[in-house]
């Protein structure tokens, strides 16, 4: 069968990095073939699709040599960051950039928009929406749909559902088993149970670059099942086995009827609202969070959960009573004194042109001797799989190492609050039972956390108390278990599957 794409005897060598990437990797794709890429996050798999488009070495400049490579006349790429994907500032522009470029006639764009969108789920009151104002998830339905406009014959797809909600999630990946029909199609995903009996092959990666397996999924995960554990990939039954392993902390959780809280909160939120311009975006009646709570923010992309976050750092205009630690949370406090906070695109965070300067950086800039600064930085460096990277600059890390360093970053000065958006996606399974096994002993020390996640597991197994935001407001406080048996019960069936992606078509309440 012809070959779609693939390299021979690659080699390559990112600027600063201590070992190649790739020592002499040959890899290849039939046309028509389904492909899963599997490995740790940092092995290089999204460098890998980067050179099978050409991207590398013709847009992105890393030095490389191989004895061949084969690049697709027609392919299309969805990036793991959508941010990086945009060329427009508003939706209807950016479709139409790649409608224009395959020449389709003016008059048939906006019913050709209208379609690409629909495809995706991502439902909007006007086509002509600023993209800035779309929450990640739904920028991802976007670049998906954008990819789709090219009509690709091969569709290179780098962990697409990364800031989907399970039901989005769904939703992507039949949009892509349909788009994907007699297509060649090369996946790079963490989340696999979508796509498992989709692919017709699996490729695992070690951590060192080198593929160690190679066929059927079936395969695959019988022989390597060890491998698995070891390199800590995302496998089906893979929560279960965490769970059976001594790793898994036994949850000591605060008691649903409030007696075991304690009596003053260190947040108290009373008709609070976050604004956007003129426009409210989100609302919360009344709400408190304590010391040592797990506070798991859930509910459909575009709901407003990191709205909240960026409101409980007054990084969005405020009304109503918004008290920290006692008193009024006003611009005269320096907030991140008191809250960590973690973006859902960790780029956002990075200020400096080193892995060690970022961490060092609060640091520093509060003064701290020198000695106390290298010996924090080289703990969190290790604590946080990152000491062999300590001279990289942030934006030459993989994405689940990036989302590594920016939690890194933000909790270094160890506040009592902890803000996180997403702090999961993008990690395979170790980094993330790692990072959660860390939270969970800072939450037993009295950190308040307070984490956005569209991950069940996660709200059903670590956290003490459940927010569910829909529609730009808080509509429930719960217990884990009051939202597990609720999420259950919408399995598979009974859910709005128009809610993920969805902009709110009522008009929104002005801010006074």
């Amino acid at each position: 069968m012809e070959t779609a794409a693939g390299v021979e005897r690659l080699r390559l060598k990112f600027p600063g990095a201590p070992a190649l990437t790739f020592r002499d990797l040959t890899f290849s794709v039939r046309r028509g073939e389904r492909v899963l890429l599997l490995g740790p996050s940092g092995c290089g798999k999204s460098t890998l699709l980067q050179v099978l488009t050409g991207l590398i070495p013709e847009a992105i400049d890393v030095p490389i040599a191989a004895d061949s490579i084969r690049v697709p006349d027609k392919w299309a790429y969805v990036f793991q960051d959508p941010d990086t994907q945009f060329c427009m500032p508003f939706v209807d522009e950016e479709l139409a950039f790649v409608l224009e470029n395959l020449l389709v006639p003016r008059a048939d764009m906006p019913r050709r928009m209208e379609a690409l969108l629909e495809r995706v789920g991502l439902r909007l009151d006007r086509l002509h929406t600023p993209i800035a104002s779309l929450s990640q998830g739904m920028k991802q339905r976007l670049a998906i749909a954008s990819a789709l406009a090219l009509e690709p014959d091969v569709l290179f797809v780098d962990e697409p559902t990364s800031l989907l909600d399970p039901e989005g999630t769904k939703q992507v990946w039949e949009t892509i088993r349909e788009a994907g029909a007699g297509r060649t199609v090369v996946i790079v995903e963490h989340k696999i149970d979508e796509i498992v009996d989709y692919v017709d092959r699996v490729v695992l990666f070690n951590r060192s670059g080198e593929i160690t397996a190679d066929g059927p999924a079936r395969d695959v995960f019988a022989e390597q099942a060890d491998r698995l554990v070891e390199d800590g990939i995302w496998y089906p039954g893979v929560w279960d086995d965490y769970v059976r392993s001594g790793r898994f902390p036994a949850r000591e959780r605060v008691t649903a009827d409030g007696a075991a809280r304690p009596e003053t909160p260190l947040v108290r939120l009373n008709r609070f609202a976050v604004c956007r311009g003129k426009d409210t975006k989100l609302r919360v009646e009344a709400a408190d969070i304590r010391a040592g709570e797990w506070i798991a923010v859930v509910g459909p992309n575009g709901a407003g959960k990191s709205t909240l976050l960026l409101g409980l750092m007054q990084l969005l205009r405020t009304e109503g009573e918004y008290a920290l630690n006692g008193r009024p949370a006003g611009s005269d406090r320096r907030l991140s004194d008191e809250i960590a906070f973690v973006f859902q695109n960790p780029e956002f965070q990075f200020v400096t042109n080193s892995v060690y300067d970022e961490i060092a950086f609060s640091l520093r800039q509060d003064k701290r001797p020198e000695a106390e600064v290298e010996a924090k930085t080289a703990e969190l460096l290790a604590a946080f799989d990152l000491a062999d990277r300590r001279d990289h600059h942030p934006f030459q890390l993989s994405l689940g190492q990036k989302r590594r360093l920016s939690v890194a970053s933000a909790i270094v000065k160890e506040q009592r609050i902890l803000l996180l958006d997403e702090p999961t996606f993008g990690q395979d399974a170790r980094s993330t039972f790692a990072l959660l096994e860390k939270l969970e002993s800072w939450r037993r020390r009295g950190t308040a956390i307070v984490m956005v996640t569209h991950d069940p597991d996660i709200v059903s197994r670590f956290a003490t108390r459940v927010w569910d935001v829909s529609g730009g407001e808080l509509r429930a406080d719960r217990s884990p278990e009051q939202w597990k048996a609720a999420f259950d019960a919408a399995q598979p069936a009974g859910r709005d599957r128009r809610e993920p992606g969805r902009v709110r078509e009522e008009e929104p309440e002005p801010c006074r």
